[in-house]
């Protein structure tokens, strides 16, 4: 039965708990479950319960554990070759770029192995741009970023983060970005001079609690950026690539961004595959060099990837996105609107919401232990706010064995 025992051998949870925590970094806080398979929507602990799966790895397995297709793939490669670095080509590369740019509507593709390199990158790129083309005066580029953004934990980065956990006790910190409230155009407009060379925002915020920002404003970006000659760079890692109901969340306001920063899906929770997806024009600033990578556009990548793209070309999996993510936010407000409900507030768009909880019924780690010992698995972020992220590929009859489980927990 699902989110029960099948096996009756002694749990020994405990016992790699002790290991984890007695040999690595303690940089995570995991919840005490210790997997050991999965497939598709579910997963399977040491002591051989199952759990329902509804993060996804953070959005990087939107296709589900142990994908078929993904898998195959993979292993195809696995026997030809798995790595060359960049100092050569291989037979994977250029069909991989060609159609990854194809399924942005863009030109050329930089390949990378994480969100938080991609991103990088794509400051990187900005800034090489900003003096090569835009004329900006060297050391003088500017990057508008949105507060409560998260867009990996890098020094770089964490040096435009506004979350006290990723920022303190690492700076020094990079200059050259400008924070402004995320959501508001006018800060927006304000805040660009004749020094900035871009506008990094994330189309919805995830680590933030799933926030969507009020209609219309990035298309206010968009159009701002293109009438100031700066680079509108959409961080979709966790948005893009089927998790909304669209191939991109820019996609829900008709945007298209100067620049895509890909990731999570994109290896479809086979191994970490990132990318910048632009024009020719400005990926061109970069020389031999300049910038790289020795993993990526690695051929298992690319390989891996290649699947990826394949499926998301059919429409199928962002339209089921979209129809259960209806269904998943139609249950959820229900849920939110019941008399003494400890559902506050929920937000979202596709198979994507964060769920506000009662702070009087426990701190949203509170309520991801008490949805694991009912079998299921959510993620806590800022308080008692839960996320809500399933495998695209989730049936629906699963989706709501879950959200009764959550109903049980806070209702």
């Amino acid at each position: 039965m699902n989110g029960e025992p099948v096996s009756s051998t002694e749990n020994p949870t405990a016992e790699f708990i002790a290991a984890a925590e007695a040999h690595s970094a303690h940089n995570y806080h995991p919840l005490p479950v210790v997997i050991a398979t999965a497939e598709g929507a579910w997963m399977t602990d040491v002591a051989g319960r199952r759990y329902l799966d509804l993060l996804a790895g953070y959005s990087a397995l939107n296709f589900g554990h142990g994908n078929r297709r993904l898998i195959d793939a993979a292993k195809a490669q696995l026997e030809r070759v798995t790595l060359t670095s960049r100092a050569f080509h291989h037979d994977v590369f250029g069909r991989f770029c060609a159609e990854l740019a194809a399924l942005c509507g863009m030109e050329t593709v930089l390949p990378m192995n994480t969100g938080a390199e991609a991103v990088e990158t794509a400051v990187k790129t900005a800034r090489k741009w900003g003096y090569r083309v835009k004329g900006v005066p060297d050391n003088m580029a500017k990057i508008v970023v949105a507060a409560d953004n998260f867009h990996g934990r890098t020094t770089t980065i964490v040096s435009f983060s506004t979350d006290p956990e990723a920022r303190a006790d690492f700076g020094p910190y990079t200059p050259g970005f400008e924070i402004v409230p995320y959501g508001d155009p006018t800060a927006m407009r304000n805040a660009l001079t004749e020094n900035t060379v871009a506008v990094l925002v994330e189309p919805i915020q995830g680590e933030a609690g799933v926030l969507v920002p009020p209609a219309g404003y990035l298309s206010t970006v968009r159009e701002l950026t293109r009438k100031r000659n700066v680079l509108f760079i959409a961080d979709e890692i966790q948005s893009g690539l089927g998790r909304t109901g669209r191939t991109f969340a820019c996609e829900h306001e008709g945007v298209v961004p100067d620049v895509y920063v890909l990731g999570k899906a994109l290896g479809g929770g086979v191994l970490p595959v990132s990318a910048v997806v632009s024009s020719a024009e400005v990926l061109g600033v970069f020389r031999p060099g300049e910038h790289g990578s020795t993993f990526g556009g690695n051929p298992l990548a690319c390989a891996v990837a290649l699947e990826v793209i394949a499926m998301l070309r059919t429409g199928e999996h962002q339209q089921r996105a979209a129809e259960l993510g209806e269904h998943l936010h139609r249950e959820l407000a229900a849920l939110a609107a019941g008399a003494g409900s400890g559902v506050q507030r929920v937000r979202g768009r596709g198979l994507w919401a964060g769920v506000d909880i009662d702070p009087a019924r426990g701190t949203g780690r509170q309520i991801s232990e008490r949805l694991l010992a009912e079998g299921v698995l959510v993620k806590d972020t800022h308080g008692s706010t839960i996320r809500i992220a399933p495998p695209l590929v989730i049936a629906e009859e699963d989706l709501d064995w879950g959200l009764e489980r959550l109903r049980r927990v806070v209702g």
